[in-house]
């Protein structure tokens, strides 16, 4: 397992009313992971432009922040692309908006584009802040995969870094997986029997995963397990926006079929409805 997977950032910088938080928090990060930060704007370079992000950036100056600034033109999702490819960027932040309609979403917007395209992790900006908002609490997914245990890993290494207190690992759970059909009392009695058994193979399988991780990152931690009834997607999505955690992270989906760019399933739930600052790990 990796502990430091984060030595370089990348962010798609635009000259918008955004610009000021966006490069606030991509500085921040920076900072507090001891990373190299890569500043890609789509088009042309000039002094004017570079001494605006100079700017910006002054007051990250006694930070020591370590920053590049690419220039670049082209189509924006290709130049995104192929510079964080070029850089061996690890992270990339891109900017969001919440409960995008459906015709955008079917179009897709850059930042979901370069989502579904990218090879790094990519962390999505729902409401980027000039001034720090502390992460108190990060939702991380727990589901059955090959990735969870860097997922979960990466997770408690952010909380240690950004000193978040609590930590929630919710295991999605197919209602599918309870093979009773409930159809009086002692068929729902069943039924809750196998899912009181299932949470504990889950939590169980959780448990083994964190104890891999090193004290350090888990000492002061509160560490919730959340197993949930539901669809794959949807129902940590949800969990995170009720439980209003301000970081959730989930793994990077291994496949995108066509469909699935048609029609929402697994973490297309949540690029529909971004429901906080959401961390996609590779």
């Amino acid at each position: 397992m990796t502990l430091n997977p984060f030595k370089s950032i990348g962010i798609g910088v635009a000259f918008s009313p955004n610009l000021k938080a966006n490069l606030y928090e991509a500085a921040r990060l920076s900072i507090f992971l001891g990373a190299k930060l890569y500043l890609i704007h789509v088009g042309a370079s000039s002094e004017e432009k570079t001494n605006q992000l100079s700017q910006i950036l002054k007051s990250f100056e006694k930070d020591q922040l370590d920053y590049e600034v690419v220039f670049k033109t082209g189509n924006p999702v290709d130049v995104i692309l192929s510079t964080s490819e070029e850089k061996n960027i690890d992270l990339l932040i891109l900017g969001a908006l919440q409960r995008e309609r459906f015709l955008k979403y079917y179009v897709g917007s850059i930042a979901r584009k370069i989502t579904r395209k990218a090879k790094c992790s990519i962390l999505l900006l729902v409401k980027p802040s000039e001034q720090r908002v502390p992460c108190q609490h990060i939702v991380v997914n727990g589901l059955k995969d090959p990735k969870t245990e860097q997922t979960i890993t990466s997770a408690f290494y952010f909380a240690q870094k950004l000193e978040a207190e609590k930590i929630t690992i919710v295991e999605e759970i197919r209602e599918n997986q309870v093979a009773v059909k409930v159809e009086d009392d002692k068929s729902l009695r069943r039924a809750n029997i196998a899912k009181e058994r299932i949470k504990l193979r889950e939590n169980s399988r959780i448990k083994d995963i964190i104890s891999h991780i090193p004290t350090e990152y888990t000492l002061d931690k509160t560490i919730k397990l959340q197993p949930i009834f539901g669809k794959q997607g949807y129902s940590i999505g949800h969990y995170a926006q009720i439980s209003r955690a301000d970081l959730l992270v989930m793994n990077a989906p291994s496949k995108m079929t066509f469909w699935d760019r048609l029609f929402p399933h697994d973490i297309e739930h949540i690029l529909t409805e971004l429901p906080t600052d959401v961390l996609i790990l590779q």
